[in-house]
């Protein structure tokens, strides 16, 4: 078993039973318990788990939220020129759903400058940045308002669902693996309302930082095969080109 798909497993455990422990996991995994304790050094590092004497316990929901607010503040500029770029797919008329990613909330202060373009949303922080403007219609689609300032739940899904459609999406995620070809969430309400967004959209695009690649959530978001356009700032190996030419998505890069 490769190092992701174990990690990946390790998360899907974490995720049924609440909490993990080294001995088990090496028995469970047929590995090391020296292996086990890097795989959860390296889960910490990405912000999904926390270590405890002996095993691991899920991130907290309120420090998980306060993780968002302190992720938000990172890699500004990489983000920003990736909302850059995404945003030369917005045109006039067209209507379009942004999940509550950071990047996205950059989207808005470009969309901001766009006239005729309507907009839904469950990010709180999107529907601040573009309230009160003439030329950008804006839709909050309601519903649980969680502390990452997003609006999630299932009312919020059937609100998708059942009442609105959009021929474009953008969003981001928590990561992608090339073993699964499969872009990955770690917050299962937040994906819930992009699966939504995904089925009600007609082309999807998918901003991704290099940060994400290779990056392990124990949620499945979508197959590549579902996703138009591939925005990054990440310089795509040949397996990644492969890939992506496999699935027909069409790779844009951030310089």
């Amino acid at each position: 078993m490769l190092a992701l798909e174990r990690q990946k497993r390790i998360l899907e455990i974490l995720n049924a039973d609440g909490s993990v422990l080294v001995s088990k996991l090496s028995e469970e995994l047929d590995v090391t318990e020296e292996t086990i304790r890097r795989d959860l050094e390296k889960l910490e590092k990405q912000e999904v788990l926390i270590r405890t004497h002996g095993g691991a316990v899920p991130v907290d929901e309120n420090d998980y939220e306060l993780s968002l607010e302190k992720r938000k503040n990172t890699n500004i500029t990489a983000k920003e020129k990736l909302a850059k770029e995404a945003v030369k797919f917005v045109k006039p008329w067209d209507t379009i759903f942004l999940d509550a990613s950071t990047t996205t909330f950059y989207m808005a202060k470009e969309i901001k400058k766009m006239q005729n373009v309507t907009v839904i949303t469950n990010s709180v922080r999107v529907i601040n940045e573009l309230s009160g403007l003439k030329d950008v219609k804006v839709i909050g689609i309601g519903g649980l308002l969680s502390q990452n300032q997003s609006f999630v739940g299932s009312l919020a899904e059937d609100t998708i669902e059942k009442n609105y459609f959009a021929n474009k999406m953008f969003f981001s995620s928590k990561g992608i693996m090339e073993e699964d070809t499969w872009v990955l969430e770690s917050n299962e309400q937040e994906c819930a309302i992009k699966q939504k967004m995904i089925k009600n959209s007609t082309e999807r695009y998918f901003i991704c930082d290099k940060s994400k690649i290779g990056r392990v959530g124990f949620v499945k978001l979508l197959p590549f095969e579902k996703i138009n356009y591939f925005i990054t700032d990440y310089k795509p190996s040949e397996k990644w080109i492969e890939i992506f030419k496999e699935e027909s998505v069409e790779v844009v890069e951030v310089e």
